[in-house]
């Protein structure tokens, strides 16, 4: 059998083109955020992880342009070798600081730091304990990490994580790794019942904060912040290109982990270190973060409003809470992407989420919201959806 063979028979992506329905690779001519230039004409951007609008702040384009003239565009090598700039130390020195924990390690992207931190802590006689709606590049860390057995609990469901933890091996080691916020359901971990059984089973706990920093708590710190539990949780991961306007990611824990995973992680030493730009970006968007704290509580209350507007108007929104992260659910690819594309002819742009990134009956439009929305912004996208969604029958 020839290897592309099974290129030569994917045709889905080119039936769902021909249909006019394809919902994906949408090339950007142009963006302020809350608005973007798409296929000649703009629509109101319900669909980008840029929560805090920072990724078009003056100050931290500024910062990334004035890196690059001193560093260069690029670092041409890994950190292990030749790619370790002052300005990486300076950001893992301040992320650390910021997260409250003793050190922390940054990769190149978010995907990479889930993928080097799990392969490099997990082997042979460990166990991995995943969240079944967990991201995927924390599926990608438990395939890489050789040796180590992975098992899954249903989502947010702390009885069957419970029942999972009871099967195994007393005298193996054990991490339960899961999403603080979850990606496309917008509900939050069950952190409190987790660190009971951790407890309980002597596991050590593994928190992606990627949609919870800068998002949740009061200082912008996640789900481990916002739920009071920060000094239960082992170690936490997030990524720069959300909330830090950048792109990356990190992992912090203790200071003898992080020198582990900095000597082992296969995805840390053979990747080129983040860029000059990237760095200072996201150590700009830290210090704005930390500084401008009203960016957070108008997101919450956008967040809040939006997420009460669409229930009220009749959508399943499934259990977002607390989150910009709103899932409307339509539990059927194709109207999905039907709904998706009347949406964008009308001038709103949303993400449809379709299996196999979600079980075949969780089909959903995911939208996602950013402190920089104006007031109008909202309401012209709510009348759009509310009209849409009556027309296509969502409600």
């Amino acid at each position: 059998m020839d290897i592309f063979e099974k290129c030569i028979n994917f045709t889905r992506a080119e039936e769902i083109m021909n249909a006019g329905i394809y919902p994906y690779f949408q090339p950007l001519s142009g963006t302020d955020g809350p608005r973007v230039r798409m296929n000649g004409h703009t629509v109101i951007m319900i669909g980008s992880n840029n929560y805090l609008g920072l990724t078009h702040d003056s100050r931290v384009i500024e910062a990334a342009m004035a890196a690059t003239k001193k560093y260069g565009a690029s670092c041409s090598g890994s950190r292990l070798m030749n790619g370790t700039l002052d300005l990486h130390l300076a950001l893992e020195e301040k992320l650390a600081k910021f997260m409250k924990r003793e050190a922390a390690l940054i990769f190149s992207a978010g995907f990479l730091a889930n993928l080097g931190a799990i392969s490099a802590l997990a082997g042979r006689d460990d166990y991995i304990i995943i969240d079944r709606s967990d991201h995927a590049s924390i599926y990608s860390g438990t395939h890489a990490a050789l040796g180590a057995t992975v098992k899954r609990y249903r989502h947010n469901d702390m009885d069957d994580l419970e029942r999972v933890m009871d099967g195994l091996d007393p005298d193996k080691g054990k991490m339960i790794i899961s999403d603080g916020v979850f990606s496309m359901e917008g509900d939050i971990v069950n952190l409190q019942q987790m660190t009971q059984i951790a407890q309980k089973y002597k596991a050590r706990i593994y928190i992606d904060e990627a949609h919870g920093l800068g998002v949740l708590g009061k200082h912008g710190r996640g789900a481990c912040e916002y739920l009071g539990l920060e000094d239960q949780v082992d170690l936490v991961m997030g990524t720069f290109s959300k909330s830090l306007g950048s792109i990356g990611g990190f992992v912090a824990a203790p200071k003898e982990v992080i020198n582990y995973i900095k000597h082992t992680a296969r995805a840390l030493i053979f990747t080129a270190a983040p860029t000059p730009a990237a760095s200072a970006a996201a150590l700009k968007s830290l210090e704005i973060i930390e500084n401008e704290p009203e960016r957070m509580e108008r997101l919450n209350h956008i967040s809040k409003y939006m997420r009460n507007e669409f229930r009220t108007m009749g959508f399943d929104i499934g259990d977002s809470s607390e989150t910009p992260i709103i899932p409307l659910y339509i539990r059927d690819d194709e109207r999905t992407m039907y709904f998706w594309r009347r949406l964008f002819d009308s001038g709103v742009f949303t993400n449809a989420v379709l299996s196999p990134g979600v079980p075949p009956d969780q089909a959903m439009i995911r939208t996602s919201f950013m402190s920089v929305h104006a007031d109008d912004d909202l309401e012209q996208a709510l009348e759009i959806t509310q009209k849409v969604g009556k027309e296509v029958g969502i409600i």
